[in-house]
C-alpha cells in the first residue's frame, strides 16, 4: 500500500538519496523536471538537500509516496511571497518511479497536495509540463484546466526547446486578498 506523507527539512535530508535515485530515472526516462541529462546521483542528492531550507521556512513543501518503505514517488508545492500572490501557489516535481507508474501514485501525490492547498487556505495552484507529455493526461482527467502553451519555454533532457503548457485549479474561494493578508501596511504600498 502506498502512504503520501509531507516531509520536514530533516526528513528530507535523510530521503535526499532515495529522491535523487528517483529523480536521475526521472530525467533518464525523458522527463526534464528542469534538469539536462545525464544528471548524477550526486548532484540530484544535492539538491534535494538544498531544498530543506527552503521546506523549514515553509516556502516549499514535499510529499513523498512510500511504498513499502521505498519512496515511489513526490511532489512539491512552492508558496510565493508577493504580497498579491498569497492565495496560490505552484504544484511541481511531480515524480513517480518508473516501477510505480499506472498504480495511481501519482493521482495520490497531486490530490494530496490540492487537499493540503486548500486547508491552508489557498484557493488558486498552477503547475506546467512539457506539451504533449503523458502528464498531461494525468493533469487533465484530475481537473485541471488548461490555460495555454508557450512555444520553445524549456529545454527537454537533451536541451532541445520544447513548448510548454500551463493548467491551474481552482481549490477554494476566490476572495479577494484584503481577508488573507497579514502583512502591515508598508507591505501594502502605504506610505505615512
Amino acid at each position: 500500500m502506498t502512504e503520501i506523507v509531507p516531509v520536514t527539512g530533516p526528513e528530507l535530508v535523510t530521503y535526499a538519496d532515495e529522491l535523487a535515485a528517483l529523480l536521475v530515472e526521472t530525467v533518464e526516462g525523458g522527463s526534464s523536471v528542469g534538469f539536462l541529462a545525464p544528471l548524477g546521483r550526486g548532484a540530484a542528492a544535492d539538491w534535494w538537500r538544498g531544498r530543506a531550507a527552503l521546506v523549514d521556512t515553509g516556502a516549499h513543501q514535499v510529499w513523498i509516496a512510500r511504498d513499502d518503505e521505498r519512496v515511489a514517488g513526490t511532489i512539491g508545492l512552492v508558496r510565493t511571497a508577493l504580497p498579491n500572490a498569497r492565495h496560490r501557489a505552484e504544484v511541481a516535481e511531480l515524480m513517480v518511479r518508473p516501477s510505480a507508474r499506472g498504480q495511481g501514485v501519482g493521482r495520490a501525490l497531486l490530490a494530496a497536495v490540492e487537499r493540503s492547498a486548500a486547508a491552508e487556505g489557498l484557493s488558486l495552484l498552477v503547475l506546467d509540463t512539457e506539451t504533449g507529455s503523458l502528464a498531461e493526461e494525468l493533469y487533465r482527467s484530475a481537473g485541471w484546466t488548461e490555460c495555454g502553451s508557450i512555444p520553445a519555454y524549456a529545454g527537454d533532457t537533451s536541451g532541445a526547446l520544447k513548448a510548454t503548457t500551463f493548467y491551474y485549479r481552482v481549490i477554494g474561494p476566490l476572495t479577494g486578498l484584503a481577508s488573507q493578508w497579514t502583512g502591515t501596511s508598508h507591505d501594502r504600498g502605504e506610505h505615512a
